[in-house]
């Protein structure tokens, strides 16, 4: 009986924690039970963009990445975005594919625009700058310094 009761204590914790790292896991991941509208918009590089990814506004996720795929007709690549309901965004703003750091990861960053008119839903940004790759940037400085010998 009494290992009854320790199997009993012992499951409770596990079931415990196992609770407590969902709650930590739904607040670090962001997860909001509110509704999103989709924009999209087209790059001609979309290098570390991946489904799931990050949407950004000065910073601060307001969206995420809800697909990539490539524009068989621009052959440019095109995403698509879900944006939390309450963020509206003006029609002239720009969408940027912004570096994690030097590993490789982006995220969309957002620059809104001044328009007085909002982006609806469905819509498609103007003003796109594609991924900078760190190689190629890398590739042109030795160029440079090479050629000027």
């Amino acid at each position: 009986m009494a290992s009854n009761a320790a199997e009993i204590a012992v499951g409770a914790v596990v079931i415990a924690a196992a609770a407590g790292f969902m709650v930590y896991a739904a607040q670090t991941a962001d997860v909001r039970m509110g509704g999103a509208y989709e924009l999209s918009a087209q790059f001609r590089k979309a290098e570390g963009v991946g489904v799931g990814g990050d949407v950004r506004v000065s910073g601060v996720k307001v969206g995420s990445v809800r697909s990539v795929a490539l524009d068989p007709e621009t052959y440019q690549a095109r995403v698509v975005m879900a944006i939390r309901e309450d963020v509206r965004l003006p029609e002239d703003s720009a969408a940027t594919i912004a570096s994690e750091g030097l590993l490789g990861g982006a995220h969309i960053a957002i620059q809104p625009g001044g328009a007085e008119f909002m982006l609806e839903p469905g819509d498609e940004f103007g003003y796109t700058q594609g991924s900078v790759s760190l190689l190629d940037l890398i590739g042109r400085a030795i160029s440079a310094t090479t050629g000027s010998d």
